[in-house]
């Protein structure tokens, strides 16, 4: 998973795997769900990112992460 947020256009991206987005969902004003062609949640776009997140922290909890 990787977050990207992109200051010029004040947006973050979430990519939640590697897969193409094929489908692409807006659920709410500015936010935007992207699916693989076999409807797998693949990426989250959230426009206008500083006025709907906390951008300042990110806090992951229980993530089981592998040791480099």
């Amino acid at each position: 998973m990787k977050l990207n947020y992109y200051p010029e256009t004040d947006s973050l991206y979430i990519d939640l795997c590697s897969k193409p987005s094929a489908d692409s969902r807006e659920i709410s004003a500015g936010v935007v769900l992207d699916y693989d062609s076999q409807g797998n949640l693949v990426g989250i776009d959230i426009d206008n990112a500083s006025e709907k997140l906390d951008l300042q922290e990110v806090v992951t909890s229980q993530i089981p992460l592998a040791s480099a």
